[in-house]
């Protein structure tokens, strides 16, 4: 873990305090991407994006393909202003959402790994998660 990457990842998380990064089905998503979302349609993935976990209507598809330009402008412009890529924000903004916004029984994803239901105890987090300390 570097420093760098820990930095990233301090920014990502009063991003996601503050309401920059809308991952929170309750402030990002309609009622359709929510309930997909409950149901294990969709999903957050470690890249710091949602994905489609299942089978969904063309409206939620859309709407997920829009919540993720819009993190993406996001994203793009804290990097900017951290001088450093736009992947990175994107990680350490998704090893946050994992850590903390998943909920029991919704979807989530590392990297190109399989679809995975979150239990009661918490995500096995990437290697580049890990926290100082």
């Amino acid at each position: 873990m570097t420093r760098k990457f820990l930095m990233i990842a301090a920014s990502a998380a009063v991003a996601l305090a503050t309401g920059m990064v809308m991952t929170s089905p309750a402030r990002a998503q309609s009622g359709a991407v929510a309930a997909a979302m409950a149901s294990g349609d969709v999903g957050e993935q470690a890249d710091g994006y949602l994905g489609i976990a299942g089978s969904v209507s063309d409206a939620v598809r859309s709407e997920v393909e829009s919540i993720n330009i819009k993190r993406r402008a996001v994203y793009t412009d804290l990097a900017g202003k951290r001088g450093v890529t736009v992947q990175d924000v994107a990680a350490a903004t998704g090893c946050q959402t994992l850590s903390s916004r998943v909920k029991q029984g919704q979807a989530y994803r590392i990297g190109a790994g399989p679809w995975q239901t979150k239990g009661a105890g918490p995500i096995a987090l990437p290697s580049y998660c890990a926290t100082a300390g």
